[in-house]
């Protein structure tokens, strides 16, 4: 599996934005081109129940896992499946986190055998929040904070670009995605049509497949030629 999505907000925006503590002591870096293991922003409750803004290693490692290598397995968590997950229930039930994010990418193939990547951003909010989950796995070099993820079956007219997509959360879901819930299956419910419309689809260079490119430049539009179906390169 390849990823990639999008995260350039300082740690002074995203604070203000998720009303937040910041823990990230000035290592949130912008990162146009986030891949698996990646450090990235998550917004969780800590342990008096106030937000806080901390750095997680994307792929979630559960407690029993014997070793990191295969975070990189682990950075999605399907809607259907996290709350009966052996690795990922534990974390569904007691460690939901909020993922800020810029916007994600997704490649369709072309008639021609090539790759069109594309990229999914808010119209209208100055941020996404993925729904996500989170762990503490204690290794050699002391506790490591890893994420998943967490993905459900693509609608509207985003279904024409992949059949999966990030479980979107309102700014009116933060606080329920956060807390504790008597009933988790009503977490899990995607976003409305009308609040998915505002997102766009920008098909963008080829760049963003390298994971050593990085910049403003990979989620620049550029024309796009007819796509015939989804390609095998996905984050979802």
């Amino acid at each position: 599996m390849c990823g990639r999505y999008a995260t350039t907000r300082s740690s002074g925006e995203l604070s203000g934005l998720f009303e937040a503590t910041d823990e990230t002591e000035g290592a949130l870096v912008a990162d146009y081109n986030v891949a698996p293991t990646d450090p990235v922003p998550m917004v969780r409750l800590d342990a008096q129940g106030h937000r806080a803004l901390s750095l997680g290693r994307w792929g979630l490692l559960p407690a029993w896992s014997r070793s990191p290598a295969n975070a990189a397995r682990m950075i999605n968590a399907r809607a259907e499946t996290v709350a009966t997950s052996r690795a990922y229930a534990p974390a569904f039930a007691r460690r939901r986190c909020l993922v800020p994010a810029d916007g994600w990418y997704e490649w369709v193939r072309r008639p021609d055998g090539s790759k069109q990547p594309y990229y999914m951003t808010s119209t209208d909010d100055p941020v996404l929040a993925f729904a996500g989950i989170w762990s503490v796995w204690e290794g050699p070099s002391g506790p490591l904070l890893t994420l998943s993820v967490v993905t459900t079956a693509a609608l509207g007219e985003l279904a024409e670009v992949h059949d999966r997509m990030p479980l979107l959360l309102p700014r009116q879901r933060w606080a329920t995605w956060l807390g504790p819930s008597d009933d988790p299956a009503s977490l899990l419910a995607p976003p409305p049509l009308e609040w998915l419309a505002g997102v766009e689809i920008r098909p963008v260079g080829p760049g963003v497949g390298n994971v050593r490119n990085d910049g403003p430049e990979l989620i620049a539009r550029v024309p796009s030629m007819p796509a015939a179906e989804p390609a095998d390169v996905t984050l979802f």
